[in-house]
């Protein structure tokens, strides 16, 4: 099979490498899947890099997300065959930027039958960082107002859409003229193009003075730092992710005094806590895709052999909602 290999680390475009490689077997409690599409995600680049929390030894084969049709299945393994259409995360060094890959059964879930494979690829790590952040740890309510950074990228447009469906008003933040008409297509009802306006001075507006109740942030730096000065009385700021590259030093003081909250994410820890509310997360989300709700907004379909240049656009921020990769 093709497959693209990380031995070496450095920006993407840098240290990939097209390989040949042999097919995949089926290991005890896992899957062989042909790739039917694969996602691109923010960690692939980090990987790239060196810089996630989780360093596969190298050579390895990143993307971290797929949709795939399963080919064979290891021993142990229940509730799957040969020929069903799976969602889910790849399990390294065999990630989803391949021809095939490997996923612990554990971490696949079945594909939305509604989407398609390209849509479905891209439906399960930021959906399911949405929900979870904005329903598990924000608490976020009917009526309440969210403000969502980068609302037309990957993670962010899965915001917009799950506040949407929430009930929530939401404004939404994006980085150029282009994107205010794709903030706009999602649903949000306010769109800033921080380029051009400053956030803080609309959410004060829109709200009245009160600020938003949940600030949906996987920027960081100083799109964190201003929406501190937007936070609702009891808001909740959403720490998602630092995509700006500057971690920001909460002044706790502040925090204190105007009576909001810091709220952390980490999704994969329910995988490891919580699984099975993994499960009951994505058959909620399944049905908010049939009803229409929910549409993973797809902003490149590209082959595999663009893999490189995906996602180095991806690490330049030059692309809109998800980059997907289809062998």
């Amino acid at each position: 099979m093709k497959a693209w290999q990380i031995t070496r680390l450095g920006e993407p475009g840098d240290v990939l490498e097209l390989a040949d490689l042999p097919d995949p077997q089926p290991e005890p409690g896992r899957l062989v899947v042909r790739v039917l599409a694969a996602a691109a995600n923010f960690p692939d680049v980090l990987m790239c890099r060196g810089h996630y929390q989780i360093r596969p030894e190298l050579p390895f084969t990143p993307g971290v997300e797929l949709c795939g049709e399963i080919v064979a299945v290891g021993s142990g393994v229940t509730g799957f065959a040969v020929g069903d259409r799976v969602i889910g995360t790849a399990s390294l060094p065999h990630g989803g930027f391949a021809e095939m890959a490997v996923m612990d059964a554990a971490d696949a879930q079945p594909a939305p039958p509604t989407l398609d494979d390209a849509a479905a690829a891209a439906f399960h790590i930021a959906y399911q960082t949405g929900w979870f952040g904005l329903h598990r740890r924000a608490a976020l309510r009917r009526d309440e107002t969210l403000l969502v950074h980068a609302a037309a990228g990957g993670v962010g447009s899965a915001a917009v859409q799950l506040g949407k469906a929430a009930g929530a008003r939401v404004i939404a933040v994006v980085g150029g003229p282009d994107k205010v008409e794709v903030a706009r297509g999602l649903g949000a009802d306010i769109v800033v193009d921080r380029s051009q306006e400053d956030f803080v001075d609309v959410v004060r507006e829109a709200t009245g003075g009160r600020g938003a109740d949940v600030i949906y942030d996987p920027v960081g730096g100083d799109s964190y730092d201003r929406s501190t000065k937007c936070v609702a009385f009891e808001g909740r700021i959403l720490v998602v992710g630092f995509a700006a590259g500057r971690i920001p030093a909460p002044a706790l003081n502040h925090a204190l005094v105007k009576n909001y909250s810091i709220v952390g994410l980490h999704w994969g820890l329910y995988k490891q806590k919580d699984p099975a509310s993994v499960w009951d997360c994505h058959l909620e989300l399944t049905a908010l895709a049939e009803s229409g709700a929910l549409a993973p907004l797809i902003g490149a379909k590209l082959a595999l052999a663009d893999v490189p240049d995906g996602l180095t656009r991806l690490a330049e921020g030059r692309t809109v909602g998800r980059v997907v990769f289809q062998p």
